[in-house]
């Protein structure tokens, strides 16, 4: 039995790294009936093509889907697309509802002449404590320290589609990956990369390549749960007359009483995302939030469960052999 990192899914296919040599593989049957999601990242025993078990993953997100990463680079265009401070909030909430740590990568950073945006991303993301980063992959600018970023880390890069990934993994990397420019119609990127790839940079460096994408929503998590993600919000909460204050229209709020502390497009952001996630509790209410599993863990193994119409069958059938019983039992 091999062991190796799944580095590309490729429809039914499953792309293995082990040491160093490439493997074609597909999942064995008992894998599918247990309805395992197997992502990019995941360290896998496999045998002849055959992927035989998933191992225990330290971290993983659902958007990209990837497993095993030690942080999100969060690439954005400084121009081309424009930046939005909404959908930048997004990735950097998301990542954070992951506990993973985030790093803001600004892109085409040679296409603005407006520093009154990067004085604006540095007034509100320095004071929380992320790592910031200005390149241009095209002229070259930034792209050590992007590299030294990089150094002995699996980090995944995550931003909506024409903002560069791909031409900064290209650049630091020297694999020729596919790319386009943003579309003068609309105005936003074009897709170009179709899936998640783990590339090598070298033997401790790994980095993701990601499709892009914009249509990410907390429609998952309660309208209370959404303020953990905002440092600067959940740090008035406690004094908040009601716990599970929403901040938006609630009395003796501290955060309405501090909102002059934190910086509007944060807010709004905020606001947005509760929103969201006021469709998935109504969502809730309407529909219950018992949801059957197709497998259960039993002394640290996972089995796959009898579906609800075998179990009810095997049921009915011990009723009836029951019935059979008492009607031949022999009595005096």
């Amino acid at each position: 039995m091999s062991v190796g990192q799944i580095f590309k899914i490729h429809s039914d296919f499953y792309y293995v790294n082990s040491q160093n040599q490439h493997f074609e593989c597909k999942l064995r049957e008992v894998i599918k009936k247990q309805k395992q999601k197997v992502l990019v990242g995941d360290f896998v025993e496999f045998n002849n093509g055959a992927i035989e078990k998933i191992l225990p993953r330290k971290n993983f997100i659902t958007r990209p889907a990837v497993s095993n990463i030690d942080q999100v680079i969060i690439v954005s265009a400084v121009k081309e697309p424009e930046l939005s401070f909404t959908q930048l909030n997004r990735y950097v909430s998301f990542a954070k509802y992951h506990k993973i740590p985030a790093i803001l990568c600004f892109n085409k950073n040679d296409l603005s002449e407006n520093d009154k945006i990067i004085e604006k991303v540095f007034s509100i993301y320095e004071p929380l404590g992320y790592d910031i980063l200005f390149t241009s992959a095209i002229e070259g600018y930034g792209l050590e320290e992007f590299k030294n970023i990089l150094n002995n880390k699996t980090s995944v890069l995550c931003g909506a589609s024409g903002v560069g990934k791909s031409t900064l993994i290209s650049a630091v990397s020297g694999v020729n990956l596919r790319t386009k420019d943003v579309s003068e119609k609309t105005g936003r990127g074009t897709h170009t990369t179709r899936h998640c790839e783990i590339i090598n940079l070298d033997e401790n460096s790994r980095i993701v390549d990601t499709p892009g994408f914009s249509n990410l929503k907390f429609d998952f998590l309660l309208p209370n749960e959404i303020d953990s993600m905002f440092e600067e919000i959940h740090f008035y909460k406690p004094s908040c007359k009601f716990p599970d204050c929403l901040h938006i229209n609630e009395t003796d709020c501290a955060v309405k009483a501090n909102i002059g502390k934190i910086d509007e497009t944060r807010y709004e952001s905020y606001i947005s995302f509760v929103e969201e996630a006021k469709s998935y509790k109504e969502k809730l209410k309407n529909q219950g939030v018992k949801k059957e599993t197709s497998q259960k863990n039993t002394h640290e193994k996972v089995a796959v469960k009898i579906s609800s119409r075998k179990r009810e069958s095997a049921r009915n059938t011990k009723k009836q052999n029951i019935y059979k019983d008492i009607e031949n039992a022999d009595y005096d």
